[in-house]
């Protein structure tokens, strides 16, 4: 299934299936059953997912609107954290001549930075003038995860989505190593257009993922080349941290970023940014600088 997180005109945000281009709103469809909050639907579990699919399997109904009439939000807005994962594709360690980590990175994105298809990663120059893109897949935890194993790792998955890690550079590298403000500025992680069910993915490992800007491809790789695989971060992260349904692992980004490009090349005002990981659909967003004055 394509889950989204949609907002028709003059209502709020809404929770809703995609099929043949018409959105079904899974809470009216389901006479209530279902919450219109991605977050909550997740914590209901499989039941809720069963139900989801009997919906869909009945297609588009009298009350779905067209997906192109309705705003396209982030398919999570609230998780409780959204944990990333660096340094994570061979491509990604060649281009930077370092040895391949033996330990995953691991950082935080703030949930406040996530914004949805369409909307502007914006940031003030002052603060920062080295904005860089990375297009990463993202692991949407389905399950309370603790002290998972790696075999029971995909059972813990609710389904996958695009995410773009925007990173300013020159904060997280220059200005006393603070990955945090780098990398959690407010819009920094624009997520969407759908959560696409796992079941929908036969190999997370094999998808084709890229990012282009203003319509040229920056980076063109693959989930193939990520060195820790997303039954080992799940298992990994969930010996100390608990996860928690609907929160957000991003899993790397591939060769071809912008600070390691000879001269680098930096995100600027106007320009358009489009994540594509295979299966997952396009997630499109512009650039606007604006002074915080």
């Amino acid at each position: 299934m394509k889950l989204v997180t949609y907002q028709p005109a003059g209502a709020g945000p809404q929770l809703g299936a995609v099929v043949d281009e018409m959105v079904i709103n899974l809470a009216q469809a389901s006479d209530g059953r279902l919450p219109n909050d991605m977050r909550g639907f997740l914590e209901m579990g499989e039941p809720a997912l069963a139900l989801a699919r009997e919906i869909v399997g009945k297609g588009a109904d009298a009350n779905a609107l067209p997906l192109g009439s309705v705003k396209v939000l982030a398919p999570i807005r609230n998780p409780s954290k959204v944990i990333a994962i660096g340094l994570n594709y061979m491509d990604h360690v060649r281009e930077q001549g370092m040895k391949p980590p033996t330990l995953a990175t691991m950082f935080t994105k703030y949930p406040s930075a996530i914004v949805g298809p369409g909307e502007a990663i914006r940031w003030d120059p002052a603060l920062t003038n080295k904005v860089d893109y990375e297009a990463e897949l993202a692991v949407v935890i389905g399950r309370r995860a603790r002290g998972v194993s790696e075999a029971e790792a995909y059972g813990y998955i609710a389904g996958y989505t695009n995410c773009h890690d925007v990173s300013a550079r020159d904060l997280q590298l220059e200005k006393g190593d603070q990955w945090i403000m780098g990398k959690s500025l407010d819009t920094f992680c624009p997520l969407g257009p759908y959560l696409v069910t796992k079941d929908e993915i036969a190999d997370p490992h094999a998808l084709g993922i890229r990012c282009l800007v203003n319509g040229e491809a920056l980076q063109d790789s693959s989930t193939r080349e990520l060195i820790f695989k997303i039954p080992y971060l799940i298992a990994y992260l969930s010996r100390g941290i608990t996860l928690l349904p609907g929160d957000v692992i991003t899993t790397g980004t591939p060769d071809g970023v912008g600070a390691f490009r000879k001269p680098p090349v930096f995100l600027k005002h106007g320009d358009v940014v489009t994540i594509e990981v295979e299966g997952l659909g396009q997630l499109t967003n512009p650039c606007v600088e604006e002074s915080a004055a």
